[in-house]
This record gives C-alpha cells, structure tokens and sequence, in this order.
C-alpha cells in the first residue's frame, strides 16, 4: 500500500471519465499522487466512478466494488469511496449492503469526498483537469442531465433534469486545453441537442461548435449523443462550413416502427426520423451518422422488428451499435409494460441486426478503398499504428492500421495523409502519402 496515493478507476461512459478527471486535478492539488484505472491497486485511498446505466453495466461496477471490498478486509487497501451513477442511483440499498465501502457519493456530491479526507475543493481548478485520454484528444461534456423522459431511460432518474454549462466556460476550457495540445474535442451530452435551453432559452449547439472551430489549435470537433426530436437544425450549416468540425454525428435513433417509437415516448415517428436523416446528409455531404438501436423493446412483435430490418437496409448507417432491451427500475417503461419477450428472440434478433450492419459496414469502408484521408495517429505496436479518420470516434468506431515497417517514423498526435490499399468491416489499411 502506497501511502497518500490515490487509484481511481472508471466504469461507464466518457462522460464519467470527466468527472474522473476533474478529481484526479483536485487530489493531485491536495498533495497525493493518483492513477487512473491501474492495473495493480496499490493506493491506499481508491475510488470507483460507476456506471448505472444499464443491467451489465450495473453489474460491472458492484462486482468491482465487491472485489476492492476483500482488498480492504485484506488490509490492501485503508479507503474505500465509490461515485457516480450507481451511487445517485441506489445509495440507500448500496450504504445497507456494502458496509466495507468507507462511503458513496452520487453523481454531483463527489467534491465531498475532498473534505472527508481533511482537505478542501480548490474553486479556481474547477475547470481543470487531468487528461487520462492521449495527449491529442479529450472528452468536453457540455451539459449534465436530460428532460426527455423515455419510457425505457434511466438517466433522468439518475442525472436529473438537463442542465448546460455556461458557453464561456466550456470556451475557456477548449481555449486552455488546445494551449495545452489538444487537437481534437469529442463533444458529450446525453442530450446534445437541447444544449443551452435552460441558459439562454433556445438551442446554442449551433453557436457553440461555430465559436468554437475558430479556437486556434482545434483541429477536429466530434459530436456525440445528439437526439432526434426537436434537432437543431442551424447545426448543419455550420458543421458544412468549418472544415475542423467533422463530418460524424452520433444521433441514437432507437428504433423505427411508429408503434414501438410511441411506446418508447419518443415523439417522432418513423418518416420525420427519415427525413431528418435525409436533411441531415443533403446538407453536411459526406456525413457518417453513428446510430444506436433497441430491439426487443415491449410492444416489438414480428412486424415491427421486421420495420426496423428494414429501415436499417434502407437508411445504410455508416456506424451503428445495438443493444437489448432490459427493464430498468423506476422507469415508466418498468412500471407500464411487461417485458414478456423472451430473452432467446431478444438475442437473435440482435445477432441479425448487427450482422446486417456489419454487411453494410463492409461495403461503406470498401468504397474508401483508393481514397486519400487525413488521419491522426492514436498509438503503435510492433506491427501497426493505430489512426482513426474523421468519421472514427475514440474506441467505438473503426480503426486505420498502417504498416510499422511502411512508415517508422510517424508521430502519436500529429495528422497525416493516409491512402486506403485495403478495408474490412471494422478495420482500413493504410499507407501515408
């Protein structure tokens, strides 16, 4: 046990590891040295920020929680803290049943956690942090919350209503990380679209990304999570107009069947979903949409999952994930529905599903054979640097692969002119030009 060191590890989504690494800056003001997701835990104080978005991700957090618990009683570890969502979620259920944790903070109380080790929140870092990303790229979450109430979301149970910060101030921040070498900002939301709402009474995305692509040293804007319903079009200009802003956005869509999007509390129907696609690729030419969708959701017979094979073949999504529906406590979609679907037609229908999109992602990533594309170098190995384009996100999309032995001296961080010789599904390769 290493004495006034600090492990802090992550579970969940990019927008918990933001909220990491604004800690991780307070701890290292406060004296201590931290690590981020160690791979050996050997601090004496660790700190776990989980995740309760979904089932598997719920479960995740309580068995690392339940490990670092028999490393307490084996006098490997002196505190145990544990923050995030799950805590917000279940603090009463989890203070009862997990007595070895020393205690738990919600998803805003963590700063707390400072003061119960006799030191104190330093108000002129609140902006800062400490980057666990490479040194080129960083998350910036630009609101906290979301007003949308679907029927199957937990997340306004946890997060609470939508809540954006101050435009100034994420400008000050981009300003401050670009100073320090970032070159590439990965915009997180849970609700992108309605940013600024509660601020200034209307969307401010657009404004946002347009003051933003002219902070000197941004090379490329990527935006995440926005929602469909009520999207702020004045958006899509602006991302046309600045080349730094790329050409991607992700944009959960759920589902297509107009009964399911109903039952899903949605409030859009499946031709405005089309229309909103075909708008969005008409005036941002080039555009990758990510999507993610549901299946097995109450209500998803035969013929409304067969709508959504459907719309998935007819609207060729360059990137896509999917996921099973599973019951979350509290939400409207738990107290309303049963979730009679069996959980055998829930996995087949995923498989097929994902292995539609991973037919069509095969043939998007084939028709880059040829191109030349700019991309940044994320890390090497014996054999490969691993670069992503403009349309790749940080972990969830593909990767370009470029032969070690073609290019020896390529530099992590710093963008290159890569010409496509070949494409899988999931993977290009690459040689720079």
């Amino acid at each position: 046990m290493r004495k006034n060191k600090v492990d802090i590890i992550s579970l969940g989504c990019s927008k918990n590891l933001v909220d990491s690494e604004h800690l991780i800056r307070q701890f290292q003001a406060s004296g201590y040295s931290v690590e981020h997701n160690p791979s050996r835990v050997d601090g004496e104080i660790v700190v776990v920020n989980t995740c309760g978005f979904i089932r598997d991700a719920q479960e995740e957090s309580i068995e690392m929680i339940l490990q670092l618990g028999e490393a307490k009683k084996a006098g490997k570890i002196k505190k145990l803290f544990v923050m995030g969502c799950l805590a917000e979620r279940f603090l009463a259920q989890l203070t009862e049943e997990l007595p070895e944790v020393d205690k738990f903070y919600g998803k805003f109380n963590w700063k707390e956690m400072l003061a119960d080790l006799g030191k104190s929140y330093n108000e002129s870092l609140s902006s800062e942090r400490y980057l666990t990303t490479p040194k080129h790229y960083a998350y910036l979450k630009i609101s906290e919350g979301c007003n949308r109430f679907c029927a199957f979301c937990a997340i306004p149970l946890i997060t609470g209503r939508h809540k954006s910060v101050p435009m100034d101030e994420l400008l000050s921040e981009v300003k401050h990380l670009a100073e320090q070498g970032v070159k590439e900002f990965n915009v997180i939301a849970q609700d992108l679209s309605s940013y600024g709402l509660d601020l200034y009474g209307k969307m401010m995305l657009p404004e946002l990304v347009d003051k933003m692509a002219q902070i000197e040293g941004v090379e490329w804007i990527r935006l995440h999570y926005a929602y469909p319903t009520q999207f702020p079009y004045e958006l899509l200009p602006v991302m046309a107009k600045h080349e730094n802003v790329c050409k991607y956005l992700d944009i959960a869509l759920q589902h297509s069947s107009d009964k399911v999007l109903s039952n899903m509390q949605r409030h859009i129907t499946k031709q405005e979903t089309i229309e909103l696609i075909e708008r969005i690729r008409k005036e941002v030419p080039g555009i990758h949409l990510r999507t993610t969708l549901m299946v097995g959701f109450p209500g998803e017979g035969e013929e409304e999952y067969q709508d959504l094979v459907s719309f998935v073949k007819e609207m060729r999504f360059e990137r896509m994930g999917a996921f099973s529906y599973s019951e979350e406590e509290g939400t409207f979609a738990a107290k309303q529905y049963a979730d009679d679907i069996d959980d055998n037609v829930k996995a087949a229908r995923l498989d097929e599903i994902m292995n539609l999109q991973e037919q069509i992602s095969a043939e998007i990533q084939e028709e880059k054979v040829g191109k030349v594309l700019k991309v940044v170098i994320d890390s090497v190995d014996d054999m490969y640097y691993s670069a992503r384009t403009e349309w790749d996100s940080p972990e969830v999309d593909p990767e370009v692969l470029i032969p070690v032995e073609d290019a020896p001296e390529l530099e992590i961080g710093n963008f290159y002119q890569v010409e496509i010789t070949s494409a899988t599904a999931f993977e290009l390769f690459g040689k720079v030009v």
